[in-house]
């Protein structure tokens, strides 16, 4: 037992380059390398985040179409865009008022960039009916809109 506990393997030199562990250098390394894979990660979803917001538009351009569409088979007639989308919220008061009203809609949703969707009936750009849609991100009228004329295509 002496012997092993002299032996330059287990001087006190040794010992320390024997215990586990890693150098200020190794884990600078390992911290760099993270990085640089998660910048590249970042890069590459960044493009994803436009796509799913206009996504988004088209699912609620979808859902108001088609509660706009019960509206005109419960009352024969769309909203006028005096009356716009808050018809399928609440009862409009002005003409033309509805037969049959019933609530469709709890609330109407805002676009991905927190402006409400926009409705017009008859449609300018939607020529064979209404047109409903979104500034999009510049929140502007102008030729970026995302519409029910543009939405699908």
């Amino acid at each position: 037992m002496n012997s092993t506990r002299n032996s330059p393997l287990f001087s006190s030199p040794a010992r320390r380059n024997l215990r586990g562990g890693y150098t200020l250098i190794e884990i600078m390394l390992v911290l760099a390398i993270i990085s640089v894979l998660l910048g590249a990660g970042i890069y590459y979803l960044i493009g994803n985040l436009d796509i799913a917001k206009e996504r988004r538009v088209q699912a609620d351009i979808a859902t108001i179409t088609t509660q706009l569409k019960t509206y005109e088979m419960q009352n024969l007639y769309m909203p006028s865009t005096e009356q716009g989308l808050q018809a399928l919220v609440q009862e409009p008061s002005t003409d033309p008022k509805p037969r049959r009203w019933r609530q469709l809609m709890e609330k109407l949703p805002e676009d991905p960039w927190g402006m409400p969707y926009n409705y017009r009936n008859p449609g300018l750009k939607n020529t064979h009916g209404f047109d409903l849609y979104s500034f999009g991100p510049d929140r502007k009228e102008n030729d970026n809109e995302l519409g029910n004329w543009n939405v699908n295509k």
